[in-house]
């Protein structure tokens, strides 16, 4: 079952509804800065999605019609396609959305059993084996020297011909790419950040991204769909490992600011670290949940073989949800310790 975590008895299609529109802000963004490009993407990973959702519920015995409109399907789809390269080639898409899908929620016995985030672990398989094509991303707008239509768009997701120069000029590596480029060439921090795709605080047109899917994340919060534990503690980790390696050598690590507006970090906290069956369900454990998902980000991006860790740091924690719940049981009211009855 995808994020977020409900609190309330809010039926399962009502609380996706509002994750679809919470990730709006988000995709309106992505149009505005980067071109119409995600519009494919999504529309491919969401039919995909509802495909297999469909195959699977009929393989399995189950009536597929309450499942394929409760919207966990679809929410699955726009996380992961939120989190792949726009103009990533249909089969990276499908392949990534079966997988999720099929593999990691339906054959972990379907909603609400799985027990990692099936769009990460749908992310994580892709960029495993095809580091490549996961590294094709559009440019902002601002940046590029041309743009292409919606329909361009889906000429070149769908494998038809596109000169060679026109793709140069609309795809760049992401800020966290190019930061770990130039470290890896022994150039300082500052001297990385002269670059054109570096912002104010993140990349540019990335942290406005970043920003928007904090707009979405905040509206989840404020309706109360998600808890504040997760979050926060997700956005502290990042702030303090970052900020920690920043003071200590600020040529080598970038500002905490930067980790933090980058969109996968709002995104994960908000939207993917927030699942509330792969993740911690007692209060203090969503606090280390977060607080480890977070500080795993920051190690992986800096000393990993990735530039960016969301997806892995969260799936790592996935990992540990059993421990951390077993050891952050509240105590029972009426006993003398955690689900203990009192001495007689």
């Amino acid at each position: 079952m995808p994020s977020p975590f409900i609190l309330d008895r809010s039926s399962v299609t009502q609380v996706m509804a509002w994750v679809l529109a919470a990730l709006l802000p988000g995709v309106a963004a992505y149009v505005w800065l980067f071109g119409p490009a995600i519009l494919v993407t999504l529309a491919l990973a969401t039919v995909t999605a509802l495909a297999a959702e469909a195959a699977m519920l009929k393989a399995r015995g189950y009536p597929a019609r309450p499942f394929l409109t409760d919207l966990s399907a679809i929410v699955t789809a726009w996380l992961l396609a939120l989190s792949l390269p726009a103009l990533a080639p249909w089969w990276l898409i499908v392949t990534g959305t079966l997988f999720a899908i099929v593999v990691a929620k339906h054959l972990y016995g379907g909603l609400g059993q799985n027990i990692f985030n099936p769009a990460m672990v749908g992310y994580a398989v892709l960029i495993v084996s095809f580091p490549v094509q996961m590294t094709q991303w559009s440019g902002p707008l601002a940046l590029t020297e041309t743009s292409l239509t919606l329909a361009q768009s889906a000429t070149v997701i769908f494998g038809g011909d596109a000169p060679k120069a026109t793709l140069d000029a609309v795809t760049m590596a992401t800020p966290l790419d190019a930061l770990r480029t130039g470290l890896l060439q022994q150039l300082t921090v500052d001297e990385i950040m002269t670059q054109p795709i570096f912002g104010q605080f993140g990349g540019a047109g990335f942290e406005w991204l970043a920003a928007a899917f904090l707009l979405g994340g905040l509206l989840l919060w404020a309706l109360r769909i998600i808890s504040w534990q997760v979050p926060l503690a997700f956005l502290a980790g990042i702030w303090l490992a970052a900020g920690f390696l920043h003071f200590f050598d600020a040529g080598r690590f970038g500002a905490p600011w930067f980790h933090l507006f980058a969109p996968s970090v709002m995104l994960g906290a908000f939207f993917i670290a927030t699942d509330p069956v792969s993740g911690a369900t007692t209060p203090r454990g969503k606090l280390i949940f977060g607080f480890g998902a977070g500080l795993l980000t920051i190690i992986i991006r800096t000393w990993g073989g990735y530039p960016d860790g969301v997806a892995f740091a969260i799936l790592l924690m996935n990992l540990s949800v059993p421990l951390i719940d077993q050891h952050t049981q509240p105590r029972v009211y009426g006993t003398s310790g955690r689900g203990k009855e009192p001495p007689a």
